[in-house]
């Protein structure tokens, strides 16, 4: 955990579009941990995916329930690894290998965006390679804070001087290179126990990765992400969100309510056990109304403490104004975090509902409505070898982190190289791009 201890946290080697490569994902959510083990292939340009280089096979696939998470970060240690034990246990069973490192997703730790710029004046008549680690380095020098961990650091736009919007200027001539950078970042603290719980599995982490941005890179086409639109991820304890244009993953936020607040509310209103409610909410609950809810009957368990034994029944329109608040609340809470930050615009273009509670009846009309756009079901994109239970939208993270080993080149590593002089490194750096910039 050295770089996490400098608020970086690992980040991924890119993975050459040459080379093919077996990739371990580990989403450790709040109800579930899954693992997929994947193998990546180089493709031909014309038969790739937009953005993609290689084709995904998975090759083993396993996932249990949670234990010892609240709201996507650690609250119990063993338990938590033992599920997670467990699912690298059935992966590894199928793929019929063992393996020694994973990638895996974080979604709690209260994930932000920020976004940094800077310029700098070319050495020479064209921009160089050189050119370019200077101006990310200019952009990156603030993005460690105290309590904070650096999970991405993505370059969105360069310009030069005076035209914006460029994607790669090397080899441009002029006389100032500008960048745009955004920054997702994480608690440190929450980070920290997530990976110490990794690593007692006798696992290493081999990056972390925003969990709705893994969303986005497997359920995502390449015009949604083009054009934009925002992946929505409804988990368990918490529900994060991604928005995406031009190509890039532009801003990611996220809340501690979930899925199960909705099954908590339904338990709470019908005077039921958690998993009871559980499972009324998979098979039967609904966030929207029709004219024959009132109507269709759904048998419950028995009502704890009513002095009734036999089953009871509630009708489906009950059930349905029992979870629909929540969920608007969930919407609605994003919504305004998008609309404070200035992401609205985009986010409203498309969005796309991943995570096992988006399945939930009405919720992907409800999200659309909401936002007044488009809405559809996310599930994995070009990754083959899944079931048809793996194919399913609460395992769009996992599937997205097979995604990243192709996506990982994009980001700006430079910060972490260079942080490594001890306690007066970051005023090295500093000091260092001072100098080398003007």
């Amino acid at each position: 955990m050295n770089a996490l201890a400098r608020g970086l946290a690992p980040r991924m080697r890119p993975l050459s579009p040459r080379r093919s490569a077996i990739v371990a994902a580990l989403d450790i959510g709040t109800s579930k941990v899954t693992c997929l083990i994947g193998r990546l292939k180089p493709l031909a340009e014309d038969e790739a995916m937009r953005g993609r280089s290689h084709a995904i096979e998975v090759i083993g696939f396993g996932h249990t329930r949670a234990h010892g998470l609240k709201a996507g970060v650690i609250a119990d240690l063993a338990p938590a690894e033992e599920a997670i034990r467990g699912a690298v246990d059935r992966a590894e069973r199928g793929a019929g290998m063992e393996i020694a490192s994973v990638v895996v997703a974080f979604g709690g730790g209260r994930l932000s965006s920020e976004s940094f710029a800077a310029s700098v004046r070319l050495h020479g008549a064209r921009v160089e390679e050189g050119d370019i680690g200077r101006v990310l380095d200019g952009a990156s020098l603030h993005s460690v804070r105290g309590g904070r961990a650096v999970l991405h650091s993505l370059p969105i736009a360069y310009g030069l001087d005076q035209t914006a919007g460029i994607r790669d200027p090397r080899g441009m001539i002029g006389k100032v290179l500008s960048v745009d950078l955004h920054v997702i970042t994480a608690d440190l603290a929450a980070l920290k126990n997530l990976m110490l719980c990794v690593e007692r599995c006798h696992l290493s982490v081999e990056g972390v990765i925003a969990a709705p941005y893994a969303a986005g890179l497997a359920a995502l086409t390449g015009d949604e992400a083009e054009l934009g639109a925002t992946i929505i991820d409804f988990g368990a304890g918490t529900t994060t969100a991604a928005v995406f244009a031009g190509g890039h993953c532009l801003h990611v936020d996220g809340i501690a309510v979930g899925g199960h607040h909705i099954t908590t509310d339904l338990a709470r209103g019908l005077s039921i056990r958690v998993p009871e409610a559980e499972r009324l909410k998979t098979l039967h609950a609904a966030v929207l109304t029709s004219a024959s809810d009132e109507h269709r009957m759904i048998m419950i368990p028995g009502i704890e403490g009513a002095g009734r034994e036999g089953p009871n029944a509630a009708s489906l329109g009950q059930i349905v104004r029992m979870a629909c608040p929540r969920a608007e609340e969930i919407l609605e809470m994003l919504r305004e975090r998008l609309r404070a930050a200035d992401m609205l615009g985009q986010a409203s273009r498309r969005v796309v509902l991943t995570g096992a509670a988006a399945e939930l009846s009405g919720l992907v009309e409800l999200a659309g409505r909401m936002f007044r756009t488009t809405a559809r079901l996310g599930r994995p994109l070009g990754v083959t070898g899944l079931d048809d239970e793996a194919r399913a939208p609460a395992f769009a993270v996992a599937s997205g982190l097979l995604v990243y080993p192709q996506f990982a080149g994009r980001e700006h590593f430079e910060p972490r190289r260079r942080n490594s002089g001890g306690e007066g490194s970051y005023l090295i750096r500093v000091g260092r791009w001072l100098k080398e910039s003007f």
